[in-house]
């Protein structure tokens, strides 16, 4: 009996080309309709901008100077609580991509969103920095499971061909989260409290849960099993394989860079905005939208223009990788921004750094599923989660220190610049095809 290929091979297989709807007659699954595909896919995007919703709210209340007095806050306590959800998103990460490998995407997605949603709403009954901390740690246990359950029935619902566009515009809902929740929370906190506004923010999305229940099958471990079997592959890739592969840690660099930047504009860009360009916190909420909605916008016909390259037959990696290098490149753009004496500079950089940040958005979690496949879909998306969310613990704290430190954006800056080149240097060298961890069960 042969050995099956390593995963670094790339030729057509059954795996790669057929539809998910094969595998799931093949399973005796009712096969998914394209319309169905599409609109659950829509529903998970709308998980991902209510989850970012809830994320970015606290930065438009931290950019208050009333509430900051009230709560009588230093710059490094901004940043404490700017960390907060991280603490416990972060390393819980491996256990929620463990826990939807086990029980599915939609039973964990959806006690996950009940959660999350109901200690968001508690924020707005904070009477102290140590109730919002608090609040803010249980949000993030209660996002956990947002990502991992996703990106896992993405895999087993979308085939190579067109798995890069949908991921690409479920990425893009995390951009879009921001775009719509940063002027969002900035006009409920105006015109109603920064109360109400927490409050209204968490509960109002609960009802998503109606159609999410009633649409979406308990089905995606059917199906992974259906397409192992279609692969001739059984089992998967050991971690101690995974964690020995120069792919992976390449890919947790350019995870890092990626996020870093991102969790500096989220937790920190309407301040900046505000204290360093003399912006109101209305217009820097609005602009800091704006930003990250060209990036959703970027990252969708990004997914979409890799996947017409690796259906005219372009090697996915190699596709992937240059998307993804030329993201983290553009990125670095926002040093020219930062540094100009001009509004309308810094403005235009703001926008062109993140926007084109959108060209890695959806490659880099389709490469690492090209590079690294098998079934633990979910331990693999939370391994690589994980990593990317280290920097939402550490970009807050550490911008703050600096800028409370050195007193200007100057430092901060720089050190988005460093890791953004290292990002570039990682996928140059180390995600390579060759560096792949390799198959090392029996077909089935």
């Amino acid at each position: 009996m042969s050995s099956p290929p390593p995963a670094s091979t790339v030729i057509p297989s059954k795996l790669a080309t057929a539809p998910a709807v094969m595998s799931a007659g093949m399973a005796g699954i009712a096969p998914i309709t394209e319309r169905r595909r599409w609109t659950i896919l829509g529903l998970l995007c709308l998980a991902f901008i209510a989850a970012y919703f809830d994320r970015v709210n606290l930065s438009v209340v931290v950019a208050d100077k009333g509430f900051v007095a009230n709560f009588g806050l230093t710059p490094t306590e901004i940043g404490l609580l700017g960390s907060a959800f991280f603490w416990t998103y972060a390393p819980l990460q491996f256990v929620a991509g463990w826990t939807v490998d086990r029980f599915g995407a939609k039973r964990s997605l959806a006690i996950g969103f009940l959660v999350w949603s109901i200690f968001s709403a508690f924020s707005g009954l904070s009477v102290g920095l140590v109730s919002l901390f608090i609040c803010r740690l249980l949000l993030g246990a209660g996002e956990a499971v947002v990502m991992p359950g996703g990106m896992r029935w993405i895999r087993f619902n979308f085939p190579e061909e067109k798995r890069g566009t949908a991921i690409g515009i479920y990425q893009a809902a995390a951009k879009v989260g921001p775009a719509l929740g940063f002027p969002l929370a900035s006009w409920l906190m105006v015109t109603a409290g920064w109360r109400p506004m927490f409050i209204i923010m968490g509960l109002g999305c609960l009802v998503w849960l109606i159609p999410w229940m009633a649409l979406v099958r308990d089905d995606d471990r059917q199906l992974e099993a259906a397409q192992a079997k279609v692969s001739g592959r059984t089992g998967g890739i050991p971690f101690r394989q995974v964690m020995r592969s120069p792919v992976i840690w390449g890919t947790f660099i350019g995870t890092w860079a990626y996020q870093y930047f991102i969790y500096f504009c989220m937790t920190w860009m309407p301040t900046y905005l505000a204290d360093q360009r003399g912006i109101s916190l209305k217009s820097s909420s609005i602009y800091s939208g704006l930003t990250f909605l060209g990036m959703a916008v970027v990252a969708i016909i990004a997914g979409f223009a890799a996947d017409r390259l690796i259906a005219s037959g372009r090697d996915p990696v190699k596709v992937r990788k240059s998307f993804a290098i030329a993201g983290l490149l553009l990125a670095s753009t926002e040093l020219i921004g930062a540094f100009s004496s001009s509004l309308t500079v810094a403005l235009t950089f703001a926008v062109i750094s993140l926007s084109g940040l959108g060209l890695m958005t959806a490659n880099y979690w389709a490469l690492t599923q090209t590079l690294i496949p098998g079934g633990s879909v979910g331990r693999i998306v939370g391994l690589q989660n994980f990593v990317a969310n280290l920097p939402g613990i550490v970009a807050p704290i550490l911008t703050g220190w600096l800028k409370q430190t050195t007193g200007s954006y100057e430092a901060p800056m720089i050190l988005i610049g460093v890791f953004l080149i290292a990002g570039v240097c990682a996928y140059l060298f180390l995600v390579r095809r060759e560096y792949a961890p390799k198959w090392t069960t029996t077909p089935a």
